[in-house]
């Protein structure tokens, strides 16, 4: 059974860090294509960021270049999100997602706050 769960999410001050980690089990991260998702009340889910399964290649939401980065440990078998110089827009539900030939994988999400 192919597992995905995040954490490192919570309420955080405007302009402080998090770090999110999204750990696979049932499946091997090596070699797949990655993504982080967010999704606010009210809102559509929003491509956060992305890494390519070779070369990790990296690609970022414009509302977050320059202030978050995505990488992996294959060794591990862990995503991050890196967040730094968090806005309050920045509120949301982060969800990772892993594509390989198997299809489609999804966390169940971890709640970012952030807030004064």
């Amino acid at each position: 059974q192919v597992r995905l769960v995040e954490s490192g999410g919570g309420l955080v001050q405007p302009g402080r860090s998090l770090r999110l980690s999204c750990v696979g089990s049932g499946i091997i991260l090596r070699g797949t294509e990655m993504r982080w998702f967010r999704q606010a009340p009210g809102n559509e889910r929003e491509l956060v960021a992305s890494i390519s399964h070779e070369n990790d290649n990296t690609n970022y939401a414009d509302s977050v270049k320059g202030r978050f980065t995505i990488s992996r440990d294959d060794d591990k078998n862990t995503l991050y999100l890196q967040m730094d110089s968090l806005k309050p827009e920045d509120t949301a539900i982060y969800t990772c997602k892993v594509h390989c030939i198997r299809g489609d994988y999804w966390g169940q999400g971890t709640q970012v706050t952030v807030s004064a």
